[in-house]
Parts: structure tokens; C-alpha cells; sequence
């Protein structure tokens, strides 16, 4: 994968995971949660709709040669989060709390300033720009 690829990639997990995980702000309190548990809410589906989001932010992190041992991380964050998500109401709050795909984005962030500081750096200043034209 070329650099503009990888760059498009990352920005897109970046979104991705902020949209799933702090997209919308509570006011009075400035908690930020996402859809995620939002979607949570759902008997069922949600859970498996959430899960779902979150294997395709991972499947998007191994096109950048993730060590095994962040990606096992990356699927216990996910894992976690989607059995104790099951439970009606607190896996909800777990959910909202957690992060799991925002913890999952800091890893691979993590690995990228260790591998490639100039795709992280890249990546930060064109997610900087798309968000300043919204």
C-alpha cells in the first residue's frame, strides 16, 4: 500500500473510532460518547452492529503490519467490550466508558510513531485540516 493509501487509511480509522467513541458531547457534564453505545441500546443487534464496526477498524489497523501482540491487545479491548456489553443497561455504561476503539487508535498510533513518524505526522495535519473545514 502506497503512502496516500496509508494515509487515507489511517484517517479513516481515526474517524471511524472517534465517531464510535466521542462523537457527540453531553452538555453541563462535557462527557463525550459515541454511537457506540447508542447502537448498544438495541436488544441484540446492537451489540453485534458495534462489534462489527469495531473488527473493521482492527481489519483496517492490520494494513499497517501491526506487531501481534498490539493486535491481540487491540482484539481483548474489543472482546471486553463486547461481552460486557451484552448485559442490558451497564454494558451500556461500560460501553460509553471504555472506549474500546479509541484505546484501539492510540495503539496503532503508537506503533505508527515507532515505525513511521512521517505517516503519523502526515496524517495528524490533514485530519486537522478536514476537521477545521466542517
Amino acid at each position: 500500500m502506497d503512502a496516500a493509501k496509508r494515509l487515507v487509511t489511517l484517517n479513516r480509522i481515526r474517524k471511524l473510532s472517534r465517531l464510535m467513541d466521542t462523537s457527540i458531547r453531553i452538555p453541563l457534564l462535557g462527557f463525550r460518547i459515541g454511537l457506540d453505545p447508542i447502537i448498544g441500546l438495541v436488544p441484540g443487534a446492537g451489540d453485534l452492529i458495534s462489534t462489527a464496526f469495531s473488527a473493521y477498524i482492527i481489519f483496517l489497523a492490520t494494513r499497517f503490519g501491526i506487531p501481534q501482540r498490539d493486535l491481540a491487545k487491540m482484539i481483548f479491548n474489543v472482546g471486553l467490550e463486547t461481552v460486557v456489553g451484552t448485559m442490558p443497561l451497564v454494558g451500556d455504561l461500560f460501553d460509553a466508558f471504555y472506549k474500546s476503539n479509541i484505546r484501539n487508535l492510540a495503539i496503532l498510533e503508537q506503533h505508527l510513531m515507532a515505525v513511521e513518524p512521517e505517516l503519523e505526522q502526515s496524517a495528524s495535519e490533514l485530519y486537522s485540516r478536514e476537521v477545521s473545514q466542517v
